[in-house]
């Protein structure tokens, strides 16, 4: 074999070589934080159904009294909530308290509502001189942490009475009160719901219905709510993955990548084989040179 072939061919096997190294890639992923918390709140809510002079009018009560809702922090405070067109041209006074508040807060991991009642009078049309219920004081609230289970809690302090009635309640039941001449009320005591991820809490639930003395001057009936909270933890972020290492065995490369450089464990190995080759050309260049001369003198 010429000589110059014999070069060729050993530098052609030394990038060779190089060219079948494991080439190791990285992919790393990060995680996407779901969506972020929600908490509500209000210290009354209404939803009732006016009839006045025998149902020949019906007017909506629908109403809701520092009602806040989060992802944003919020609170509010008011002392009392009026509606017009239930009591002809004049505003009339669903609710009167020394303390109304309520309160929605998410933050990065926890998300809460809360609602307070301090000395509360609920008042419905035709019934001017006896409130629907009065309430010394009736909290809420609802918390649910990333990763945690949520909770829900609701208390109703001191005395309650519906339609000038005291009455003595029990906390997950019913309580009824007939007053034969104004009306019933059902009442719901400390009602609460949990999941995985959400939770609520009502410190009062009433259904209404209230005729007084059955005259069909007015007839009020539907839902009331006293101390209401909600709320929905936020998603905790995902975790960050190890950084996968995808080996790949790159073909051989072409005349113009030569240039390209890199390291790895395998390159003392790689740079010492490589040597041997060169040096195995260029030893067979020497011997086909020496024969070539000696061939040179003996013609001679």
């Amino acid at each position: 074999m010429p000589a110059r072939r014999v070069a060729a061919v050993s530098a052609a096997t030394a990038v060779s070589v190089l060219g079948v190294l494991p080439a190791g890639t990285a992919h790393a992923r990060t995680g996407d934080t779901t969506a972020t918390g929600k908490a509500s709140a209000a210290v009354l809510r209404t939803d009732l159904s006016v009839s006045l002079l025998n149902k020949t009018v019906t007017a909506p009560l629908v109403t809701s009294l520092n009602e806040v809702k989060a992802p944003q922090t919020a609170s509010k405070t008011a002392l009392s909530a009026t509606v017009a067109g239930v009591n002809g041209d004049r505003p009339f006074s669903v609710l009167r308290a020394d303390v109304a508040t309520a309160r929605a807060v998410t933050e990065k991991s926890r998300s809460e509502g809360y609602s307070n009642l301090v000395n509360a009078k609920v008042n419905v049309p035709g019934l001017l001189a006896v409130p629907l219920i009065t309430v010394e004081q009736v909290t809420s609230k609802a918390v649910c942490a990333a990763g945690k289970k949520p909770t829900a809690d609701s208390n109703v302090l001191g005395t309650v009475s519906v339609l000038g009635k005291k009455v003595t309640l029990t906390a997950g039941a019913s309580t009824k009160v007939d007053v034969p001449s104004l009306g019933q009320v059902s009442l719901d005591l400390s009602r609460t719901a949990t999941t995985s991820r959400t939770a609520a809490a009502t410190a009062l639930s009433l259904k209404v219905s209230v005729n007084p003395l059955k005259l069909n001057v007015s007839e009020v009936e539907g839902q009331v709510t006293l101390a209401h909270a909600t709320c929905e933890a936020p998603g905790a972020p995902a975790k960050e993955e190890e950084p996968e290492v995808v080996n790949q065995t790159k073909p051989e490369p072409k005349p113009e990548h030569l240039a390209e450089t890199g390291g790895s464990s395998a390159t003392p190995y790689l740079v010492a084989g490589g040597a041997v080759l060169l040096a195995a050309g260029g030893g067979a260049v020497f011997m086909a040179r020496r024969r070539r001369a000696a061939g040179t003198r003996g013609d001679a």
